[in-house]
């Protein structure tokens, strides 16, 4: 039974319960586009090709875990998050190999790596968001305007501006806790202003 005119939602239910053509049906919808985040992010060709099969191993590997909303955002964030770790870790290897760099510089160079990748993933999040919420956050958080502005700016009540940067908040971090990122680097994130 083929699954190609399946809704994303459909196949991972399909996917929690252990079918496996559902999950070639999301490799094979999928494959391809994360191939290609996984080279804009690394230009490398064999790196990309690795991190792709890594992290489809592991949307079947954790299929009863974890709360997937937007699967194309989910499986985005997962190929950028395995760059991410393999600069992390080769640029560790390089610190070390230097003798003038100091431990202090390597925190620092990592620090800023990590809130550079920590900002593209929340945009990636947030490209997949409903118009709405995505609007009120870009409002909120890349132009620093409290809730009363945005609810003029939008033509909607300040407390649907809560609620709705409330909802924002909660897709990010629920796609971020799947992704295996911490608490303190989301509120590190969210809290900085």
């Amino acid at each position: 039974m083929g699954y190609i005119h399946y809704t994303d939602p459909e196949l991972l239910q399909l996917l929690r319960e252990n079918n496996r053509s559902a999950y070639n049906e999301i490799y094979n919808r999928y494959w391809k586009k994360m191939l290609l985040v996984a080279w804009n992010h690394s230009r490398n060709e064999e790196l990309a090709k690795d991190i792709v099969q890594e992290v489809f191993i592991t949307l079947w590997e954790k299929r009863q875990q974890q709360d997937i909303q937007g699967l194309s955002a989910f499986l985005a964030t997962a190929v950028k998050y395995q760059v991410f770790k393999h600069y992390r870790k080769e640029q560790r290897r390089t610190a070390l190999a230097r003798e003038n760099y100091t431990v202090e510089t390597a925190s620092q160079d990592e620090a800023l790596l990590e809130a550079r990748f920590l900002k593209d993933l929340i945009d990636g999040i947030v490209e997949e968001m409903p118009e709405k919420c995505r609007l009120v956050f870009h409002y909120s958080r890349n132009l620093g305007l409290n809730n009363h502005e945005i609810a003029e700016q939008t033509d909607v009540t300040r407390k649907t501006v809560e609620n709705t940067l409330n909802r924002a908040l909660r897709i990010i971090r629920g796609q971020l806790r799947n992704h295996g990122i911490t608490l303190f680097a989301i509120a590190h994130f969210f809290f900085k202003k």
